[in-house]
């Protein structure tokens, strides 16, 4: 039987990192670069093989993601636990941090469940190389309808709104820090006020919007993001949301998986799993970073080229080979 090696481990641990806050597929990149690759990299990596210790290897890694969330967004995820803490104790969902702590519960939902139904389903059938490619293709043409669907929501939301490109009354645009980890920053708490006036069906919306992932080559953020543009948010609420939302999600994708890693599918890669996971939370780490000052002021577009680009380039490789 095929193992991992620690190259394997830490060049596909930091591609997770990235591409999975990136709006360009972890999972697509997963299955794609292995195969381009070819050799014992696409032996060792095959995500769609039965009882795969590739598998086992990405359920590391997604823990490893999350965990990067967690440590990045830590002072808002303590806001919003404790809004649900005083939320269950009053009875009540009033300040903006209990309405966001059940709109992130009730946008978890829905992939939740998808997620239970047809997670091995999609990846046994379509997580091969061409599907792959052709849904990389795919997402590149969703994140270009979000931009579009952004343009149309922004005409009709008026300034102040919880998706409007202008900031809030309670946070001028000149407060906004050049330091996404800054403490004292208003902008991140006039971000998460906005987020907490979202509607419960935007949040269904958004939520929903995540199942798409479940296809190989479809991103996770990408969707989320294109379903918030749509709702009005502007890039940087989307994008925030989108990472907030994503750290349950990935969290539990991983913990219920985690048992694998000590059974079969996990002898003999014990090592390149810490690799990996340290690699997939350092990169995730400076990814969201990255993106937290990006969506300030830029768009989905280079992400939307990029993928039709590398898509069709993996798509049109594996079809001469």
């Amino acid at each position: 039987m095929s193992v991992l090696s620690y190259p394997e481990a830490i060049v596909i641990g930091a591609l997770q990192g990235i591409t999975e806050l990136f709006p360009v597929s972890s999972l697509g990149h997963s299955v794609l670069l292995p195969a381009l690759i070819g050799g014992p990299w696409a032996e060792d990596l095959n995500v769609s093989a039965p009882e795969s210790p590739y598998l086992a290897f990405i359920v590391g890694l997604h823990v490893a993601t999350a965990t990067a969330l967690l440590v990045f967004y830590w002072r808002d995820w303590i806001r919003i636990i404790a809004g649900f803490g005083t939320s269950l104790r009053y009875r009540r969902i009033r300040t903006p941090d209990e309405r966001l702590a059940w709109l992130l519960i009730l946008a978890t939902i829905p992939v939740g469940v998808a997620g239970l139904l047809l997670e091995h389903l999609f990846r046994t059938v379509l997580g091969r190389p061409m599907p792959a490619a052709a849904f990389l293709i795919a997402n590149g043409f969703m994140l270009l309808a979000g931009e579009r669907l952004r343009r149309r929501a922004s005409a009709r939301v008026p300034a102040g709104h919880a998706g409007a490109d202008a900031p809030g009354p309670a946070t001028p645009a000149s407060a906004s820090a050049d330091d996404p980890d800054d403490p004292d920053d208003p902008d991140d708490v006039a971000t998460d006020t906005r987020l907490g006036q979202m509607s419960w069906r935007q949040a269904l919306v958004v939520g929903g919007a995540q199942t798409l992932a479940l296809l190989p080559g479809i991103s996770r953020s990408g969707a989320s993001m294109v379903a918030g543009l749509a709702q009005g948010l502007s890039h940087r609420d989307a994008a925030r949301f989108s990472f907030l939302l994503a750290t349950p999600v990935i969290m539990a994708a991983g913990v219920l998986k985690v048992p694998d890693l000590f059974g079969p599918l996990g002898d003999g890669i014990h090592g390149q799993v810490l690799a990996g996971s340290i690699a997939a939370f350092v990169a995730a780490y400076l990814s969201v970073r990255f993106l937290e000052k990006y969506f300030r002021t830029k768009t989905l577009i280079p992400f939307a080229i990029y993928s039709i680009v590398f898509g069709a380039i993996a798509m049109i490789t594996l079809a001469v080979r």
